[in-house]
This record gives structure tokens, C-alpha cells and sequence, in this order.
């Protein structure tokens, strides 16, 4: 038997007031294009999809095993309907290890989770000398190294830091194998980065954060970005890039999206947490490494849609920068817009943009949880 809510539908072609019909996927939207602004009633919009999650609800994805599952559910709770579980750099045993756990989750989605569609490879094929957060077990790659982990679990982004040696050419046969290809965690120049969109890469990890910066005659990594990009992820938990960053992102790349970075200590209470192997603290509404370094965060993606509004942009805009263009980025015509026959992936909100109701599938997800770990 189909569902049927009724609201201010967000679909591609603008706004509909009036009811959305669905079972796994959506089979009807009717009503009349209406502004929200002219009624009260709740919003309805594509779920949400991060594709940039460590952790949730005291878990990592570098434990392996079942703990990919939780940090799914902590995430559906706050609307994240699809996401890419995040590796760590780290030994090769860990990495193998949390890929099993990760291609594990990905083959079959538990009752109340997230849809986990892959992994995102974020180490270990980083600069050593631009780690961040990251343990110091960076290593360059060849094409063979990938295939292999890509049999553990599907391999949906890859971080790489273009400037070194070799990965030029990994970057290529990356992007001629189907696998998208991001630049992060690196030392490289400008020039560096425009070879490797050149050669096929198309995003960036954590735009400004753990790259080279923009200077007037070095323009860096981020220069490169901001320059030729279409496409690049970055964290607006307002603590990684202060929000004159971020309104100088969004109008330079076009399809700038969100992305959470989150940690294990996403919806728990402040104290230590494990960050692959490392002991992080979440302290003064982040994450941090002893030394201070920001290690992650403890951003949920509804959090994420609330901060792009209070930086002045306007709901729909806000929208497609948590959900349709990470989608596009992927290639998932059927996930992060509304539409018949794409999938019942959606969120309800409600004028203040809190979360009232979550579907997954058509699976309505309980949110019982959701005010106790924010």
C-alpha cells in the first residue's frame, strides 16, 4: 500500500503544493506550483547524501564489522537517506578491514539505515606532509592497488594527492575505469591541479581544508578549484571554513556541495572518541586531535541545510547542495530529487527546517532518537 504526504513538494522543476504518492519509489506528484512562502504547511524535500562519513554515535567506519550499520542509522535519524562510509589513511590490515565492513553494509541496508552505496576512499593515497587528521601511513598507489581494494567494497570516490609520483597517470586510468577521482590532502600547485582535472579527476576533498591555499601569485589547490571546478565537497559545520570562504566557493563552483566529515562522536556527548587510530576529543562544538588540529566533525546533514539558510541561501539552493548534486556527482538519476520513479528517498520538515519525518526507500525511518543525540 503506497504512502501519501501532503506539503510544499521540492521537485526539479520548482515548487509543488500539494501531495507526493510512494511506495519503494515515488509514483505521483500532484498539486499546483505555489511559492511556500504563501502557507504554513511543512516542506518536503529529497533525503539527504553525504558522501563523507568517518563515524556516528560512537562508532568508526575503521572498526569494521557492524560498525558501518550504526553510523548509518545515527545518520538517517538526522535525514542522511544514501552516503559513502569514509576510510582513514592507515596500515593496509586496517584499510582491508574496514572496506569487509563497509561492503558488507553496502550489499544489504538494515531496517532504520542509510542506504550505504560505497566507500570513499579518503586515504591512504594522500601527501605525507598535508595529512591533517589523518595517521601517518600515507602511501602513492598504482592502479592494481585500487582494483584490489574495489573487490572489498565498491569504491565510489577516491581522494589522491595529484603531485605525486605516478599518480597522475592513477588519476587517468581511475577515471577511464569508472571511479571518481578527488584532489585533497595535498601539496600540489595550481598547475598540479589543473593536470589532474586535465587527466580526468572531477571534485575536491574538503574545499580549503588540507590543501594548498589561494595566494594572488601562487593560487594553490584551492586557486584550481575555484578556477576550473564544477564540482567540490566542503564541510559547513562553520568551523572548517569560515562562511566568507564559503560564499566566495559558491560563486566560483557551480555545484558546490556538503558534506559532513563526520566522526564517531556525531551524536554523543563531549569526551574522547576513535578516529581510525587516533584519539580525537570532541570539545567547543568539534573535533580535535591533542594538539588542536580539527579532526572531523560532529556536523549531521539537516545541521548542514540549517547553516546554508543562515548564510542567506534560499531553501531550494540549499537543498540541491545536500542531496541532487552529490547524486549527479555520483551519477544517480534516481536519488536526490523528487520525481516519479526516482527512489522514495525524502524528508519532512517543518518551518524552522527541524526534521518531522524520514523515508528511506519508502521506509519510514524513526526519528525517535534524533533530539537526544544532537
Amino acid at each position: 500500500m503506497s504512502d501519501a504526504i501532503e506539503g510544499n513538494i521540492l521537485t526539479p522543476a520548482g515548487w509543488v503544493h500539494g501531495e507526493i504518492t510512494f511506495d519503494e519509489r515515488i509514483s505521483a506528484i500532484t498539486g499546483s506550483q505555489a511559492n511556500p512562502a504563501q502557507n504554513e504547511e511543512v516542506y518536503i524535500l529529497p533525503g539527504f547524501i553525504d558522501l563523507h562519513v568517518h563515524g556516528g554515535g560512537g562508532k568508526d567506519v575503521m572498526e569494521g564489522g557492524d560498525a558501518v550499520r550504526t553510523i548509518a542509522a545515527v545518520h538517517a535519524r538526522h535525514g542522511t537517506t544514501c552516503m559513502l562510509a569514509t576510510t582513514m589513511t592507515a596500515p593496509p590490515e586496517d584499510i582491508d578491514l574496514a572496506l569487509e565492513g563497509i561492503g558488507l553494509a553496502a550489499a544489504k541496508r538494515g531496517k532504520g539505515e542509510a542506504r550505504v552505496l560505497g566507500a570513499h576512499l579518503e586515504g591512504p593515497f594522500i601527501n605525507s606532509g598535508k595529512l591533517g587528521a589523518q595517521p601517518p601511513y600515507a602511501r602513492s598507489a598504482k592502479l592494481a592497488d585500487v582494483k584490489k581494494l574495489d573487490q572489498l567494497a565498491p569504491l565510489k570516490l577516491i581522494t589522491v594527492a595529484p603531485e605525486l609520483e605516478g599518480h597522475l597517470e592513477l588519476v587517468k586510468e581511475l577515471s577511464d575505469a569508472g571511479m571518481r577521482v578527488q584532489i585533497g590532502h595535498t601539496l600540489g600547485t595550481y598547475d598540479e591541479g589543473v593536470a589532474a582535472l586535465e587527466h580526468g579527476a572531477h571534485g575536491f576533498t574538503h574545499l580549503f581544508n588540507a590543501m594548498t591555499g589561494l595566494h594572488h601569485r601562487e593560487p594553490g589547490i584551492v586557486g584550481a578549484a575555484l578556477a576550473h571546478a564544477r564540482y567540490a565537497e566542503f564541510i559547513p559545520d562553520l568551523l572548517h571554513v569560515h562562511p566568507g570562504a564559503i560564499k566566495a566557493a559558491l560563486r566560483c563552483i557551480p555545484r558546490l556541495y556538503c558534506v559532513t566529515d563526520s566522526t564517531s562522536a556525531t551524536g554523543m556527548p563531549d569526551g574522547e572518541y576513535m578516529l581510525g587510530r587516533q584519539t580525537v576529543m570532541r570539545c567547543m562544538g568539534g573535533v580535535r586531535l591533542p594538539d588542536g588540529t580539527l579532526a572531523g566533525s560532529t556536523l549531521t546533514m539537516d545541521q548542514a541545510l540549517r547553516n546554508l539558510v543562515g548564510l542567506g541561501l534560499d531553501l531550494a539552493d540549499a537543498s540541491a547542495r545536500v542531496s541532487m548534486y552529490a547524486a549527479d556527482y555520483l551519477g544517480l538519476p534516481e536519488r536526490g530529487r523528487l520525481a516519479p520513479g526516482t527512489y522514495a528517498d525524502l524528508v519532512v520538515l517543518d518551518r524552522d527546517l527541524n526534521l518531522k519525518a524520514v523515508y528511506i526507500e519508502g521506509e519510514f525511518c524513526d526519528l525517535d532518537d534524533v533530539e537526544s543525540s544532537r
